[in-house]
């Protein structure tokens, strides 16, 4: 669901009008196509999204929602606490007079949200936005970091600096969240070989996030880009140059890594010069192919919904460190390396600069509940489409791995020292945690180690 483009602070952002478009966004791109559609409004944005899936008979019962637009922070808190409520009116399908009101119906809905997206700057991270973030249910955060070289990202105004992406990302996994950051080669002033070395950085600067999406910039008519691009300052790379760079770079992406897309889905008509291709994805796997290399990301190994022999199963934990944080991701895999399940664990570590310990000193004040807590961020089991209560042989959602995982997860934080652990758990599966021993507290669920 897209949010409403915020104009001025003065503007009633409930007053019914002619709806725009956020910044960056197009209107034949399909969410975006889809907002303009139900005039942003975001319960009919979800309700016309549900009835399309239970028209193709997909189940319904367990719902991601991923709010995208403008950047969440910047609005106003009225609005985006009536946003989310209408989004879990949806869902329920009933109204409730309070947001409290429409999340404790979600728990038991026949629509369930399992995670809440939304979109905002790496600038715009701090504690009090963390926990109100929480309070409205959101369990994932997707930035647009672009680059990690500041020359380029003030070269391309985006405003922000790569300390401010890295304090983000430090802040953030603190506090459970799973990361998405957005990645672009060919800015302006950017050169294939200076993009692979960009991306490097992303692994070895301490950013290491949960997602990924790559977008190479596309040189649409509207873009301040298109100016240079006109009096020969800027030189768009062809399809041929993008498929070798990304051919590159991703085989050398780390397995706790998912790699969510590879290009923008922006209709072929508005781009001016540069690649047009949007089956990018499948030209970098038929060139990655034929090196006869292959990428490792999550995505690249997922089971999805093939059947699972649990007893063939082999748990493994990959360990690395990005900034502040000693990471597990304990992973049940196949004997041909494909993923059946996941969690990610985040242990808090007493480091980084003197910014990054203020700032996590004061999340801890404002979330006491996760100070010296190990942390599950993510706990994800693959499997056939099932609806709640329903059973399929061999599908891995119904297998325990799930809990599995959660018990390897509280033994691994008990070695380390831990005394409890918090779950950043979702509206709709605050029960699935009740059930294994977690409890609520303000805004995370935990439960106290031996």
């Amino acid at each position: 669901v897209l949010t409403k483009p915020y104009t001025c602070p003065g503007e009633c952002l409930f007053c019914p009008k002619e709806p725009g478009l956020p910044k960056s966004y197009l209107k034949e791109e399909p969410g975006a196509a889809r907002a303009y559609q139900n005039e942003f409004d975001p319960y009919l944005q979800v309700k016309s999204r549900l009835d399309s899936y239970h028209a193709i008979g997909h189940p319904i019962d367990k719902i991601e929602l991923l709010i995208l637009g403008g950047s969440w922070s910047a609005y106003p808190s009225t609005y985006r606490e009536h946003f989310v409520k209408r989004c879990f009116d949806a869902m329920n399908g009933t109204e409730s007079k309070t947001l409290a009101e429409a999340q404790a119906k979600n728990e038991k809905a026949e629509s369930r949200n399992v995670g809440m997206v939304v979109e905002t700057r790496p600038d715009m991270i701090t504690p009090e936005e963390i926990a109100g973030m929480r309070r409205l249910g959101v369990t994932k955060v997707q930035m647009g970091a672009q680059s990690f070289d500041d020359r380029i990202l003030q070269k391309n105004c985006r405003g922000h600096s790569v300390e401010d992406t890295l304090n983000a990302c430090a802040l953030l996994r603190a506090a459970g969240f799973k990361i998405v950051l957005h990645w672009m080669p060919n800015l302006l002033g950017a050169t294939p070989e200076s993009d692979r070395g960009d991306f490097t950085r992303m692994w070895e600067g301490g950013f290491s996030p949960d997602e990924i999406k790559i977008y190479p910039t596309q040189l649409v008519r509207e873009a301040p880009l298109y100016e240079l691009w006109e009096e020969g300052q800027y030189r768009p790379y062809s399809t041929e140059t993008l498929v070798d760079l990304i051919a590159d770079i991703k085989p050398g992406i780390p397995e706790h890594c998912r790699v969510n897309r590879i290009v923008r889905d922006i209709p072929s008509g508005y781009i001016v010069a540069g690649s047009r291709r949007s089956s990018l994805r499948q030209d970098v796997h038929a060139e990655l192919r034929e090196r006869g290399k292959r990428c490792r990301c999550v995505r690249c190994r997922e089971i999805r919904g093939r059947a699972v022999d649990t007893e063939n199963l082999v748990l493994q934990d990959f360990l690395y460190h990005p900034a502040d944080a000693e990471e597990h991701f304990l992973s049940y895999t196949t004997p041909n390396d494909q993923l059946a399940g996941y969690l990610r664990l985040s242990l808090p570590l007493e480091a980084g600069s003197a910014v990054r310990k203020r700032m996590r000193q004061e999340l801890y004040q404002t979330v006491p509940e996760l100070e010296n807590a190990a942390m599950i961020r993510e706990v994800h089991v693959y499997g056939q489409a099932l609806e709640v209560g329903a059973d399929m042989p061999g599908a891995a959602q119904h297998s325990g791995l799930g809990t599995s995982l959660i018990e390897k997860a509280e033994e691994t934080a008990v070695n380390s020292g831990f005394k409890s652990i918090a779950v950043i758990a979702a509206v709709g599966t605050r029960l699935y945690y009740e059930d294994r021993g977690f409890r609520r507290a303000e805004l995370y669920m935990v439960k106290d180690l031996p």
